[in-house]
């Protein structure tokens, strides 16, 4: 696959303190990429070096196979979207989506078809004389996204843009992105902390931590597989066990119960609407965590029970290193 955007080798430091070391990726024509990470790992920064907002202090940035390191961000052919929309209050939603091509000088006329074109494509068709004020909070996101979508740009930037939003209309809007995103055929190259977002949208994403990145491919290959103990706990929860001089990692969900294997008490049982977290204690002293279908048959704690796994569900882990004492930012 064509790489839409490439980045080799960025390095980015304020200061002391380290923001992005050594990162490296490969984003391929028309993906939907996510940069996935906690607070301080290094991702709103690369997303930052892309758009041309940071300067990074070593590497490059590829678009299309030329470099653009050091473009300004408004000679690259990219839109970011941002979380907080940035949207003119005292102008219309035709207004605020035609902004960009009004200071292009677009005729008047072009200008209104190219709005209305991509109002329609964003669900907003009608909505052109109405205030931000008299919209929802998706449909103020829609609004930003039609801006940044106007141009028709080779790459769209998304920096956590339904961080603001409550759960329901959340996970909305990230069925419709992802379907938007396959409809344009465009490359998205999005920011996220929620892990289920991530997995729910990408087509690959790439887990960072402490500036770096810890592993990267498809959502399956890095949920089934996590290479290290922080992808295991971060993309999804694990339970991280030492067998036979191994370090593994097994998903809650693999885990079987009631059958032979491993002793153990239950310790806790957690309703969750259509499923139930069980935590039992091993006999050999794990803290296990079990996931099952809420069925409507009842366990209580204290009650003795066997645990195992299929081999192939172990997926073995790196020991983690030594913890690295600098302190990271964005």
């Amino acid at each position: 696959m064509a790489a839409s955007v490439g980045v080799e080798g960025i390095q980015k430091s304020y200061g002391d303190v380290v923001a992005v070391r050594g990162v490296d990726l490969h984003v391929g024509e028309g993906e939907f990429f996510t940069l996935l990470g906690p607070s301080g790992s290094g991702k709103t920064t690369t997303l930052r070096v892309i758009a041309g907002f940071e300067q990074p202090d070593a590497g490059r940035v590829l678009l299309g196979g030329e470099d653009i390191t050091r473009q300004p961000p408004y000679s690259r052919d990219v839109n970011t979207v941002f979380q907080d929309y940035a949207l003119f209050p005292h102008m219309t939603v035709a207004e605020n989506v035609g902004y960009g091509l009004k200071v292009k000088r677009v005729a008047r006329a072009e200008r209104r078809r190219l709005v209305d074109e991509v109002l329609e494509m964003v669900r907003l068709a009608g909505y052109g004389a109405r205030k931000p004020v008299q919209l929802s909070g998706g449909q103020r996101q829609r609004v930003a996204l039609a801006r940044a979508l106007v141009n028709r740009p080779k790459v769209l930037l998304l920096d956590e843009p339904l961080g603001a939003l409550d759960l329901k209309l959340r996970q909305e809007m990230q069925v419709f992105l992802k379907s938007l995103q396959r409809e344009l055929g465009m490359t998205f190259v999005y920011v996220t902390h929620d892990q289920e977002e991530a997995l729910t949208m990408s087509d690959h994403l790439a887990v960072f931590n402490n500036g770096s990145i810890e592993q990267s491919g498809t959502p399956d290959e890095v949920y089934a597989r996590p290479h290290s103990e922080f992808v295991a706990g971060f993309v999804g929860t694990s339970n991280i066990l030492e067998r036979d001089g191994r370090r593994i990692s097994v998903r809650p969900e693999r885990i079987a119960m009631n059958g032979s294997g491993e002793p153990a008490t239950v310790a806790d049982v957690v309703f969750v609407g259509a499923f139930i977290r069980i935590l039992v204690d091993t006999d050999s002293g794990d803290r296990l965590t079990i996931v099952r279908q809420n069925d409507g048959s009842t366990i209580e704690p204290g009650a003795r029970v066997h645990v195992s796994w299929r081999a192939e569900d172990a997926y073995e882990i790196d020991i983690p290193p030594t913890p690295n004492m600098e302190q990271e930012v964005r």
